[in-house]
């Protein structure tokens, strides 16, 4: 039986702002999802609150993996139930390399019972684990020893987060907009290897604003997010569509979430003007 990504009813506050207004979504092991929407819907916002970012306050409703509820969870222990996150900007962290990053996430991972000082993974059965999955990935062994994210190119970053994905083998990957700024050649990288990891162990949920990504990964079920709630979903057709025409379409059938959305640009414009 297939693992189950369940989001209820979530509403979602930053600060005394409420961002989310009642998400529903359902991502099942195998299934490749897109979240599309305007600026400002609250598609970012889902990503990171559901992987536990401190800064999102649930006020409302549920996320759950398998009926297990992530509410009490630390970031590291829903990655260990199989989330994963992919960022529209990478941190980089200076003096740790790439092996040895990953070393320790896959053994914080793949052993849950694990306590900080206890053995990592074996170092040869990482090294070749690491190898082979570099090779299939058409990644140059020498990506490994550089420090993690210092002097990397934009696709270089999202080389780095397909290659975390393949040895994390998540149930779960939740990509943010993660063709943000990359040229063509570089979506075509990232749009490739996640095409290779994806399969019937891993749940995907892509979100953009383009058709570059989804053109490899074709989406079962689109999710149109405005003004905080998935307001429309269809198959690829409807990530076609808002390629194409964009979101006026959208507007003008949902009202109600169009009104909530100007009237929260305004206020937006009006905070920003005073300050």
């Amino acid at each position: 039986m297939s693992s189950l990504l369940k989001i209820e009813n979530l509403h979602v506050n930053v600060g005394e702002t409420e961002i989310l207004k009642g998400v529903n979504l359902e991502v099942r092991q195998g299934e490749i999802h897109a979240l599309m929407g305007p600026n400002g819907s609250g598609k970012s916002t889902l990503a990171y609150t559901l992987v536990g970012h401190p800064k999102y306050e649930i006020t409302q409703g549920r996320v759950l993996i398998d009926g297990a509820d992530l509410q009490d969870l630390d970031p590291s222990e829903r990655a260990r139930l199989g989330l994963f996150l992919a960022f529209q900007y990478p941190i980089t962290i200076p003096g740790v390399k790439v092996a040895d990053f990953l070393r320790h996430a896959i053994s914080n991972v793949r052993n849950p019972e694990r306590k900080e000082g206890e053995e990592l993974m074996p170092m040869r059965e990482f090294r070749t684990e690491l190898r082979q999955t570099m090779k299939e990935l058409n990644i140059d062994a020498e990506f490994a020893r550089r420090y993690l994210n210092e002097g990397f190119s934009g696709g270089e970053k999202k080389r780095m987060e397909i290659l975390q994905l393949a040895m994390l083998k998540p149930r779960f990957a939740i990509l943010d907009e993660t063709d943000s700024g990359l040229d063509s050649d570089a979506v075509r990288v990232v749009s490739e290897g996640l095409q290779k990891l994806s399969g019937p162990h891993m749940g995907v949920l892509i979100i953009t604003h383009h058709e570059r990504l989804l053109e490899y990964n074709v989406p079962q079920f689109t999710h149109v997010m405005l003004a905080g709630r998935i307001v429309e979903t269809g198959d690829a057709a409807l990530a076609h569509d808002l390629h194409a025409n964009g979101y006026a379409g959208i507007r003008e059938r949902h009202p109600e979430a169009a009104a909530e959305e100007a009237a929260a640009q305004e206020k937006e414009e009006l905070t920003t003007t005073s300050s």
